[in-house]
């Protein structure tokens, strides 16, 4: 069974309503907002290992909003959205991650940052030298780094 088919019609509306909160279009820089129809079939077909959270995070949501989210006002929506960020715990963040993994592969949004369409591997992509004394602060407290 495919995601789209997992998630309510209500949660869909919710993750397109909630993803354009994340990412809203933008005009200066000509790319669609995350609740692109692109975007969203992306989302929906690739949420698979991601399903049961997102679909939490949306229970949640709708919980918190009392009604559709797409349904409030800006105001309220906005003072849900803030509850949701600080309550939603994992499936919140789950729910983020999805929406931007899926926002940053679109071809649009790839071009407005002036990045090749092809997959990063094999060629990958050069990432200028950073500023590693930014990491100062952490090496200074010492202990040791989880290594994954």
């Amino acid at each position: 069974m495919s995601a789209a088919h997992e998630l309510t019609p209500s949660q869909r509306d919710d993750l397109r309503t909630i993803a354009a909160m994340i990412i809203p279009a933008s005009d200066e820089y000509k790319v669609p907002g995350a609740d692109d129809p692109a975007v969203q079939t992306d989302m929906l077909a690739t949420l698979s290992r991601d399903t049961a959270l997102v679909a939490q995070a949306l229970d949640h949501l709708a919980r918190l909003a009392g009604q559709p989210l797409a349904e409030l006002d800006t105001a309220r929506r906005d003072a849900v959205a803030q509850e949701f960020r600080a309550t939603g715990g994992v499936a919140a963040a789950t729910l983020v991650r999805v929406v931007l993994q899926c926002y940053y592969r679109d071809d649009r949004v790839l071009r407005s940052l002036g990045l090749e369409l092809r997959a990063p591997f094999p060629k990958g992509h050069v990432l200028p030298e950073g500023d590693w004394s930014l990491l100062d602060p952490v090496k200074a407290r010492g202990g040791k780094l989880r290594v994954s």
